[in-house]
């Protein structure tokens, strides 16, 4: 029987940390999604394709046999979370799965991101205007855990630099 030597297990657990530091996406969130974009889906044409769509929740509506989500849409990020940086939108769509999702766990501007199908479109109206809406039939629903708002208060007890450090540099003592 061989040892490994201490460098190579070294090697081995840097790239161990290495990896678990990448960002990857949830196990159901996983697969190969054609990169349609609701915007793109409205038109019908892409009715059967497979996606994996994000957004916010705009309104829940639970029925007799599943539960529909109305969501404003957003690029996803590397771990399948959608992304509102640059409040940049792909538009509306409907989410509808099999089942109850209760609309108080499921609130106004929550981070859920589906995998399934476009099936059809569907018109709403928003205010006063009539949409057309592509319509997603879900196999995954994703709920993201609320991002914590953390307020990062630095405190530098050295402004000028580490002790010994001065306006023309080192202070020799």
């Amino acid at each position: 029987m061989t040892r490994a030597s201490p460098s190579f297990l070294l090697a081995a657990a840097c790239a161990g940390v290495l990896l678990a530091g990448c960002a990857t996406q949830p196990v159901p969130l996983q697969g190969a999604y054609t990169a349609v974009t609701p915007e793109q889906a409205v038109d019908g044409a892409s009715a059967g394709t497979t996606v994996r769509w994000g957004g916010r929740v705009v309104e829940v509506t639970p029925e007799s046999s599943r539960t529909c989500f109305q969501m404003l849409s957003a690029p996803l990020d590397a771990t399948g979370r959608p992304s509102f940086r640059d409040d940049r939108t792909g538009g509306r769509f409907i989410a509808c799965r099999a089942g109850f999702y209760d609309p108080a766990l499921f609130t106004a501007d929550r981070e859920v991101t589906f995998t399934g199908r476009v099936t059809t479109t569907e018109q709403v109206r928003i205010g006063e205007y009539d949409y057309r809406l592509p319509r997603l039939d879900a196999d995954v629903v994703y709920l993201w855990p609320e991002r914590a708002d953390v307020q990062v208060i630095r405190y530098d007890p050295y402004p000028w630099g580490p002790p010994g450090w001065g306006p023309r540099g080192w202070w020799w003592w």
